[in-house]
């Protein structure tokens, strides 16, 4: 019985692929008609099949900004840029919808290791890092047997340096990797969809408005109670908003 359900899905996919190549092909041949509506109904109904691609967060992201609806765009540039961390493309137009808001805020000032370790995590995805350590630490094996093999004392000395040069940037990305699995994981982050939405003091309705968001806003959510979401903003202002206001990403 588990062979034939194996054979079935296994034929399943062979047909479901070309099936969203083409429906990906006819969604940019409805964008490019100027026919926004008809491409995001296409591209959604791929991501309904459970395939899910950089390329495709890209295209709905222009969809929706093409369409004026700039917390879908946000929220679909923001699922690219999970997939493909340092895409330019994806980031120029990041920055672009994120200019529609309304919200303005300043992040906190934060040391110089943090914000390298920000950006090293940003630039790369964490398997990424982690391939790059394992290479790293191959290189090294090699340097020093090398170095461990050589009779004359000034190659020893080169390839002694060179292998523990590597070996720290090995440890360097294995740490960076860790870092951004752990981000990967454990971080939440959501996009305010609602055109408005006030933040109160508890996740109570009568409770007191703290501060008020748009739409496209992004947030770190790090609590939830019930129909809530205690969200906090990168200036370290906190509240509690109703979970139908944000899509968490």
């Amino acid at each position: 019985m588990k062979t034939l359900i194996y054979i079935v899905v296994f034929t399943l996919s062979f047909v479901a692929f070309p099936q969203n190549e083409n429906a990906f092909e006819e969604g940019k041949s409805h964008y490019k008609e100027a026919n926004y509506e008809a491409a995001i109904n296409t591209w959604e109904s791929i991501l309904e099949s459970g395939k899910h691609s950089a390329a495709l967060y890209y295209n709905l992201g222009n969809a929706y900004f093409k369409s004026n609806e700039i917390a879908p765009s946000i929220y679909y540039y923001e699922k690219a840029l999970n997939l493909a961390p340092g895409d330019s493309d994806i980031e120029n137009n990041l920055a672009i919808a994120q200019s529609q808001t309304v919200d303005i805020i300043e992040p906190l000032p934060k040391n110089l290791i943090s914000t390298w370790v920000e950006n090293a995590i940003s630039a790369f995805s964490f398997d990424t890092w982690a391939w790059m350590s394992v290479f790293l630490v191959f290189v090294f094996a090699i340097l020093f047997l090398i170095y461990f093999f050589s009779r004359r004392s000034s190659i020893k000395r080169i390839y002694f340096s060179g292998a523990f040069i590597v070996l720290f940037f090995a440890i360097v990305s294995l740490y960076i990797a860790f870092m951004s699995y752990n981000s990967f994981t454990n971080d939440r982050s959501g996009i305010i969809f609602a055109t408005s939405t006030q933040v109160r003091s508890e996740p109570l309705n009568r409770s007191e408005t703290s501060f008020v968001l748009h739409e496209g806003t992004k947030v770190e959510i790090i609590d939830e109670d019930d129909d809530w979401f205690r969200v906090q903003l990168a200036d370290g202002k906190d509240g509690w908003v109703q979970k139908g206001d944000l899509k968490e990403l």
